[in-house]
């Protein structure tokens, strides 16, 4: 048995039902941990000594993309490994690297146009082709994302996007809308396994359950299975939400892949062997089956 008698840290700025259903497992299993407010965290770089820390692992379910990137990389500097990964936090984060390296592995992903600057995709867009949804590359829950018919509803949004501070709002990524039957999935992977999905219902095309999307069972066919594993081959092992877009013609895509994944519709119909399968895969990650 391991002598490092170190906690896990969890890493939290909001705590949510997910972050709840998390710490109420790991009591349960007697694991020693911490919960660790990312706004509180600091570190010493000094000359000549290590970066040291009192933890023996990290659980990151901090919603930051910006302070999950950082803290994830200062523990891994420090040699304390993080779920997940400041790679795979890094990659997924953003949608148009998540795009990027999904085409490299091969897998559907729906056309996209991307431009440096709001007014070239807004010359681009009428030969691209409407309905088209413009999308930060950073943020979930459907936030800032648009659904643009012509020009002028484009011109309209991209004009509010050229006056956003920040360099990253100004690279435009814009995709074609998909007629998807009402809802979207949402599946868990897991360390390359599928734990399950849900499809997120809603009358609306933002299907997102933060914005009132209903639950459902959806099956784990052989071809949704499958594209799921790619998927995770694609942008690297961790815990993963990816979601997938039907077309109403059968077609799916892989739209996005989330780091940090929200759970608690998915608790509701899949059951708590969701939650348990979470941390099974943290404890194995961070090697922490034996910590007394």
């Amino acid at each position: 048995m391991s002598a490092d008698r170190r906690p896990l840290a969890v890493l939290t700025s909001r705590v949510r039902l997910e972050e709840r259903l998390l710490f109420k497992e790991l009591r349960r299993r007697d694991i020693d941990f911490e919960q660790v407010d990312t706004r509180s965290l600091t570190f010493r770089l000094e000359t000549g000594e290590p970066l040291t820390t009192p933890y023996r692992g990290v659980l990151s379910r901090e919603i930051s993309h910006t302070r999950n990137s950082y803290a994830s990389r200062m523990f891994e500097h420090a040699g304390v490994p993080v779920v997940n990964s400041s790679s795979v936090i890094d990659l997924c984060g953003d949608k148009l690297l998540t795009t990027l390296a999904l085409r490299r592995g091969g897998l559907p992903t729906i056309p996209a146009l991307v431009g440096l600057v709001p007014d070239a995709a807004l010359e681009a867009l009428d030969d691209f082709g409407y309905p088209a949804v413009v999308k930060p590359l950073t943020g979930s829950w459907g936030r800032l994302a648009a659904r643009v018919h012509d020009h002028e509803q484009a011109e309209a949004v991209l004009e509010h996007r050229a006056a956003f501070n920040g360099p990253q709002h100004q690279i435009t990524f814009v995709q074609q809308y998909v007629d998807k039957p009402g809802r979207d999935i949402k599946a868990y992977v897991f360390g390359g396994e599928v734990v399950g999905a849900i499809y997120k219902v809603h009358d609306h095309w933002r299907t997102n359950t933060a914005r009132g999307g209903r639950a459902e069972r959806c099956p784990l066919t052989d071809d949704l299975v499958k594209l799921l594993r790619e998927t995770a081959s694609a942008v690297g092992e961790g815990v993963l939400g990816v979601d997938v877009i039907e077309h109403r013609d059968g077609r799916m895509f892989v739209n996005e892949v989330n780091h940090t994944p929200e759970f608690h519709g998915a608790v509701e119909v899949l059951g708590s062997d969701l939650v348990g399968a979470y941390v099974d895969y943290v404890l194995e990650s961070l090697d922490l089956w034996e910590v007394p």
